[in-house]
């Protein structure tokens, strides 16, 4: 079998199909894909062209190509003549509804800027998002219309809204009577493939977040990057292409539309022609009626959604054995549930787990199959084209093994901050992005996330990796889930303390049997001081990662 630098050598060669290139992006030389498509409408277009090819599956309702294609061009139509430019920013908020798709795909076609709008946001947050970004439209659904009123959408200065599964009211455009033009035609725009495609505000967890600007070619390059890792995989394992037609892939899509993951799965989904299924929200018995129904084989989400799947009680009532990919992402992945997974399908199922931010465009590090089995705690390795370099204060490379900060460079890195120049001068050098990750690089170039900078526990002097004794105590049967965080200490600074949901209402009295176990796999000074048997689930965000800070606030004086 060839090795992996000789296939990737083979799939980048001159004239091949990932064939690389070095253009100039704000003065830095950057490895680009030379026959990648140019932009996102030109994803679309080529997307259309299946027809009645089953796109969409809400509430087993079906939704064809062709049928999406229709309500995406009167759309697109539409706000053209309601005054819409490229360049301007367009809001979408709403539940994973078919409609979020359809939007995001018509705002590309006319050349404008998606502004993604969290689907959790208050009213406040939501006039942040469009002060900040300029929107001069929102398309919606009626729950995100209540908390928008009109004289709120009049003080941002959007000029047109329109509503998706609510009740349109005075001034609001109903999405049946904007998209029921059949006759409507897609303006001609001429768009660059560094042209500014998305706004997606970063999912901070203290204070206003950031807009990252993302271009066409970051999310383009985020498609080829899957793209070439599936074509890798399959050479290094033999695989000859039999030339007969290959079946429609299904997709459960769990990660919200809103969200970096979500918003690139979905682009590369429908790059690839696969019919996605959503859900109204995250339900893990439904989600396994669906799995069965429509034979899925691909399902991914955060850790604590794949989780739900895993280990739900009925599993082994309903039938998974089309499933054939089950991903990960979103927030650190327990190596307990790699493990299940290799054991619970027999091998048959590749594990997937990506590693990447807002601000590179979802993953721009993974690790997937036979090589997460062996290596259950690493994210993988960088996607070609996608520079890793662990850092110390100074931005100086650490050798491998030594932890430091994790900076990337590459086509995926978006062009900063929207309005906010010293914020992105202070997060990127030379178009290296500072991902505010600790980590370090094995001697094999696989990288190893440890935790966050910033919630990093101080611990005397000593450096305490919450992700390390997080996965310790995700080993133990007794504990659903966990986090690791740093509490005052008047001596140490910090001391360590783990908060706990037990497996069952009887093990919040096992915190010395915590401990022990803790103690026979971790350095002294890593074993939690203080164990916390936190009742109800683990408060999140909308990307699936623990509030930490939440947790500070409720457990710094107990």
């Amino acid at each position: 079998m060839p090795s992996r630098q000789e296939v990737i050598a083979a799939l980048t060669a001159p004239g091949a199909q990932f064939e690389l290139e070095t253009v100039d992006i704000d003065g830095n030389p950057i490895r680009a894909f030379k026959n990648a498509p140019r932009t996102l409408r030109d994803v679309w277009l080529k997307a259309s062209e299946r027809g009645d090819t089953p796109y969409f599956i809400y509430e087993d309702e079906i939704l064809t190509y062709g049928q999406a294609h229709q309500q995406i061009t009167a759309l697109a139509a539409f706000l053209v003549a309601q005054g819409v430019k490229q360049g301007d920013r367009v809001a979408v908020g709403m539940r994973n509804y078919p409609e979020w798709v359809l939007a995001q795909w018509a705002i590309q076609c006319i050349g404008a800027v998606l502004v993604s709008l969290n689907a959790w946001w208050v009213a406040e947050e939501l006039r942040y998002a469009l002060t900040d970004s300029g929107a001069c439209a929102v398309i919606v659904d009626g729950e995100r219309l209540q908390r928008m009123s009109g004289e709120l959408l009049e003080e941002v200065g959007v000029h047109t809204a329109i509503v998706a599964r609510g009740e349109a009211r005075p001034g609001v455009h109903a999405w049946n009577d904007v998209t029921n033009n059949a006759s409507a035609q897609l303006p001609v725009v001429n768009i660059h493939t560094d042209d500014i495609a998305t706004i997606l505000y970063t999912s901070g967890t203290t204070g206003f977040p950031k807009g990252a600007a993302g271009t066409h070619r970051n999310f383009v390059t985020n498609m080829w990057n899957g793209l070439m890792i599936a074509s890798i995989g399959a050479q290094m394992s033999g695989a000859a292409p039999s030339g007969a037609p290959k079946p429609q892939v299904v997709a459960l899509s769990t990660f919200p539309f809103f969200h970096i993951a979500g918003l690139c799965g979905m682009n590369a989904n429908t790059n690839n022609g696969v019919c996605i299924i959503t859900q109204y929200k995250w339900d893990a018995t439904d989600a396994l009626r669906l799995i069965e129904r429509y034979k899925v084989n691909t399902f991914g989400g955060v850790p604590t959604v794949v989780r739900s799947v895993l280990e739900h009680p009925e599993r082994d009532n309903y039938d998974l054995s089309s499933l054939t990919t089950i991903s990960q992402g979103g927030a650190p992945v327990a190596p307990d549930s790699i493990a299940i997974i290799e054991t619970a399908f027999a091998g048959k199922v590749s594990p997937g787990n990506g590693y990447g931010l807002t601000e590179t465009t979802a993953a721009v590090v993974a690790n997937q199959g036979a090589a997460y089995f062996a290596k259950k705690d690493s994210v993988g390795l960088p996607y070609v084209g996608t520079d890793v370099k662990i850092v110390n204060e100074k931005g100086e490379t650490l050798p491998s093994g030594e932890i430091g900060e994790i900076w990337i460079y590459g086509p995926n890195n978006v062009k900063g901050y929207w309005n906010k120049p010293e914020e992105t001068k202070k997060a990127f050098t030379n178009g290296w992005f500072h991902s505010g990750d600790a980590g370090y690089m094995d001697s094999d170039g696989f990288i190893f996330v440890v935790d966050r900078i910033k919630d990093m526990v101080l611990r005397g002097g000593e450096n305490v990796y919450c992700v390390e004794v997080e996965t310790v105590l995700f080993q133990m049967e007794i504990v659903k889930d966990c986090a690791v965080i740093g509490l005052p200490h008047a001596k140490l600074g910090e001391e360590v303390a783990a908060v706990v949901v037990g497996s069952s209402p009887s093990d919040s009295n096992r915190t010395q049997e915590v401990l022990d176990y803790c103690a026979q796999h971790l350095a002294a000074f890593k074993v939690p001081s203080r164990v916390f048997w936190h009742d109800g689930d683990l408060p999140r965000n909308a990307t699936g990662k623990v509030l930490k800070k939440d947790l500070r606030e409720m457990y710094t004086n107990s």
